[in-house]
């Protein structure tokens, strides 16, 4: 494996499913392959609808440290 690839997480949307789910992660260098690697791992019993790819470094998450602070609200 070329270690240069970008890391892309992965979501599944199953036949009988209304949302997508993190599914895991694979490693490509580009998004067409991203999706194609997805469809071959995360797949293989027909049952995914719909895949999405989004590059890790793209997504913004809370800090599971701060959750106190982030999920109280506001007063």
């Amino acid at each position: 494996m070329n270690h240069d690839w970008t890391l892309w997480e992965v979501f599944v949307r199953t036949s009988g499913g209304l949302d997508h789910r993190h599914a895991g992660s694979v490693h490509a260098p580009d998004a067409e392959l991203a999706l194609k690697h997805a469809r071959d791992t995360y797949t293989r019993r027909m049952e995914g609808v719909s895949l999405w790819v989004v590059r890790s470094d793209q997504i913004i998450a809370s800090d599971p440290g701060k959750n106190d602070e982030f999920f109280d609200p506001a007063t």
